[in-house]
């Protein structure tokens, strides 16, 4: 098997990567290690940046996501029993979100794969890519029991962190920068409707907890929790209990309940893996970094990163010009580390360290007085939730 580009991953950055070099003529061919049951289900990021709302739409797969999703306009602090609006459109000349999980995302991309666009394997898995540095590197994957080979001109691994696509890349080429935090969320779904329109981000003595949502009847809601917690440890009641403790309002607003459908611990950790390029293989999405999920970072990065590499090749097939494919590691990286400064800012100002001091109380409380009450601190806030420019 020959295509121009193998892609391996088919979670939202490998599908969408396939659709833009669809779109530019280019083929491709992704390579996926699990069915698409689960790919069409597992739960992850549920907020778009403007940017990444304006590359669905323009790619073709804007049409569900306008109909179903949920613009969001701002988000709400809560610290001190005190509740402050952070209006996106006022702040950032009228940028804004999109509340759309990346479940709908994916069936979107991959209808759209298998109605016009080249192959779409399930079931595939990656076992290794091979000659990353010469002019034909090489996929090994298996496939209805048996192994092949895909041959290639690009390689793009859109495998998240455990996949095969890094390890191709020599270990005294690269750089690893990391940070793994004390605490980890719980995170709930449950049944009923959200209890604020838009998302809510709370600091509390006793820990962060944020109000997020799915739908408009089903309520996303997450908890600071010790790492390492088990989430079958917790109790829906003392959920429910703990919730509306960091929630707590001193305008009396309450928080509405409903059966909890799913329970699961996310840890928390920042990483950016340095090059992100290694002859003709690329990395993109959580491959090569990963930010804790307090800046709804994660999914916009893996995006920012193909469209980069999709308007690279693409320069290059008009131009016969490299450059931007030679530059795609640097100019992916600029944003990338504009992105983990966002998270560890939002994940420090919200969640309270295991060993916090009065003084770091005190500390937390200064930032967020000065968001709440001057522009510029609020502006950048709002510049930053609603997304880095991909270029």
């Amino acid at each position: 098997m020959r295509t121009t580009v193998g892609i391996i991953g088919a979670g939202p950055a490998g599908l969408l990567l396939a659709r833009l070099l669809h779109n530019a003529g280019i083929d491709s061919v992704v390579l996926e290690s699990r069915d698409r049951a689960y790919v069409e289900h597992r739960q992850r990021a549920g907020i778009l940046e403007q940017g990444t709302v304006d590359v669905l739409r323009a790619a073709g797969a804007g049409e569900r996501m306008d109909r179903e999703g949920l613009r969001h306009d701002g988000i709400e602090l809560r610290f001190a029993k005190r509740r402050h609006r952070v209006d996106f459109p006022a702040l950032t000349g009228g940028r804004s979100v999109m509340v759309y999980a990346q479940t709908e995302v994916c069936k979107d991309l991959i209808a759209l794969q298998l109605k016009d666009g080249g192959p779409l394997l399930f079931e595939a898995e990656a076992l290794a890519v091979e000659g990353a540095d010469t002019a034909s590197p090489r996929v090994r994957f298996r496939h209805q029991g048996s192994e092949d080979v895909l041959a290639c001109d690009y390689v793009v691994g859109c495998d998240g962190f455990w996949g095969v696509a890094r390890k191709a890349i020599p270990a005294g080429l690269t750089q690893v920068f990391e940070r793994t935090y004390p605490f980890g969320w719980l995170g709930i779904l449950a049944d009923v409707p959200p209890s604020h329109d838009e998302l809510v981000y709370a600091r509390h003595d006793r820990g962060f907890a944020l109000l997020s949502m799915r739908s408009p009847s089903v309520s996303r809601l997450y908890l600071q929790v010790p790492e390492g917690t088990d989430a079958d440890a917790w109790g829906d009641e003392e959920i429910w209990a703990e919730l509306e403790r960091r929630f707590e309002t001193a305008d009396g607003w309450t928080l509405q309940r409903g059966p909890i459908t799913q329970k699961s611990v996310t840890p928390m950790r920042s990483y950016v893996h340095e090059p992100m390029r290694y002859g003709r293989l690329f990395l993109a999405g959580d491959a090569a970094h990963i930010v804790p999920p307090t800046g709804a970072k994660g999914l916009n990065l893996a995006v920012g990163d193909v469209v980069t590499f999709a308007r690279a090749l693409t320069h290059q097939k008009e131009t016969g010009s490299a450059d931007l494919l030679d530059a795609y590691s640097a100019t992916c990286l600029r944003r990338i580390w504009q992105a983990e400064r966002f998270s560890y800012d939002m994940t420090t100002l919200l969640h309270r360290a295991p060993d916090a001091t009065a003084f770091d109380d005190r500390l937390q409380l200064a930032r967020l007085e000065r968001l709440t009450t001057a522009r510029a601190a609020e502006t950048d806030l709002a510049e930053g939730y609603t997304g880095f420019p991909f270029g």
